[in-house]
């Protein structure tokens, strides 16, 4: 376990019926636990043997060349922990959906009382989720109360149970005008960058509401700044930005009708028995007793 302990993550491994060992030549496996691609690199590059490694995050982009230098071998597998954090990401995904469309960004702000009054309900809307792994997969169970009509975006068409419809991100176009919500919830990839610019902004109706609980970088935000500025959009609810953190003084921190929750959809404390869990499973796959559970596709980087 590198390059620190965690007594949590300790148990997990002993769990799944492993030990927790220093780094040698007879290591099999390794828990990763901090996003240092290049330390990592060193590791591997000094013990080729080790046939398994779990990586911290759900989102991988910063290992992506070091995973795309092993794509087409057998080994290691790497396993991340996307879907770990499914719960609390679509959680906060709805909580900022609310706020958004009630109008608590500028609300919140307000000296003096508001009027005429404002808000939007979310009963009924049209939602567009892009995106369709486990926060996907938990949005679709949290916003069904809600009673909404919801569209997955996704690579392909495969239809993910419980969405009204599954269409191809080729066609993403052709959804954004009906959405009263967009939540953004797709890894950060080469073809995910910016897919959300002036263009695709520009689409949505005014009063739509643009949630994004993925990764900034899916977002142009000079775009979304600009949207914002102009009156377009009820609101935009960001967990996510980039660079992170925000630097102080940057203009979306002033944008109009925004709320920026500095990436704290899933903390330390709400991850740690989740990511354990993931841990143990691997541990036990590892020593042949079930499947890996969120293996990376080096090649695809997710």
């Amino acid at each position: 376990m590198l390059p620190f302990a965690h007594e949590a993550f300790e148990a997990a491994v002993v769990s799944g019926g492993g030990v927790v060992e220093p780094l040698s030549a007879a290591t099999r496996g390794l828990v990763w636990l901090n996003l240092d691609a290049g330390a990592l690199a060193s590791v591997l590059a000094e013990h080729p043997g080790i046939e398994w490694i779990q990586l911290p995050m759900a989102g991988i982009e910063r290992f992506a060349p070091l995973l795309a230098a092993h794509a087409g071998r057998g080994l290691p597998v790497w396993t991340s922990a996307k879907g770990v954090f499914a719960e609390p990401v679509a959680e906060h995904a709805v909580g900022l959906t609310l706020a958004v469309l009630r109008g608590l960004p500028e609300k919140s702000r307000s000296t003096s009382w508001a009027d005429p009054k404002t808000g939007i309900s979310l009963y009924g809307c049209r939602v567009v989720i892009i995106g369709a792994g486990g926060v996907a997969v938990e949005l679709l169970r949290l916003l069904a109360p809600w009673e909404v009509d919801v569209t997955v975006v996704r690579r392909g068409d495969d239809p993910l149970p419980g969405a009204n419809r599954t269409v191809p991100v080729s066609r993403l176009a052709e959804v954004l005008p009906d959405a009263d919500v967009l939540i953004l919830a797709a890894a950060a990839t080469a073809e995910t960058a910016h897919l959300i610019g002036a263009k695709e902004l520009a689409l949505l109706k005014p009063s739509a509401a643009l949630i994004n609980i993925a990764r900034g970088s899916l977002v142009d935000q000079d775009a979304l700044v600009a949207a914002l500025t102009a009156g377009h959009l009820a609101g935009a609810g960001i967990d996510v930005t980039t660079p992170e953190p925000l630097p102080d003084g940057h203009p979306l921190w002033t944008a109009p009708r925004i709320v920026i929750t500095s990436h704290s959809a899933d903390t330390p404390e709400m991850t740690a028995p989740l990511l354990s869990e993931r841990i143990r499973a691997n541990v036990a796959a590892l020593l042949g007793d079930g499947g890996f559970v969120g293996m990376v596709d080096p090649t695809a980087g997710y």
